[in-house]
C-alpha cells in the first residue's frame, strides 16, 4: 500500500506575524516558539497572498530552504471552518 508523506507530517500551527507585499513573502510567528519561519508566496495552499492579513491563523509544514528552515503548505487555519459556520448562521 502506498501512503502520502502528508499524512504523516503534522501540521503546525501559528500566525501571519508580517507581510512583504512587493516582495511576495512574509513571516509565520510559530506557535509556542520564539522563532519566526519565512515563507513564500509559493508555499501558500487554498488562498492567496492578497487574502492573507497580519494575524491571520495559519498552518503549515516546516521545510528546509536555501537560507534555513521555512513555512511551506501554508494554509488559513479557518479556511475549511468558514463553510460550516455560514450555514450554522444561516439555520439560525
Amino acid at each position: 500500500m502506498i501512503y502520502s508523506l502528508s499524512l504523516f507530517l503534522q501540521m503546525n500551527q501559528g500566525t501571519i506575524s508580517k507581510l512583504i507585499h512587493g516582495k511576495g513573502f512574509g513571516f509565520i510567528a510559530q506557535e509556542g516558539k520564539d522563532e519566526e519561519l519565512f515563507f513564500h508566496t509559493t508555499a501558500l495552499e487554498n488562498v492567496s497572498f492578497e487574502e492573507l492579513k497580519e494575524g491571520d491563523a495559519v498552518t503549515f509544514e516546516i521545510g528546509e530552504g536555501p537560507k534555513g528552515p521555512n513555512a511551506t503548505n501554508v494554509n488559513k487555519a479557518d479556511a475549511n471552518a468558514a463553510p460550516a459556520e455560514e450555514s450554522a448562521e444561516e439555520e439560525a
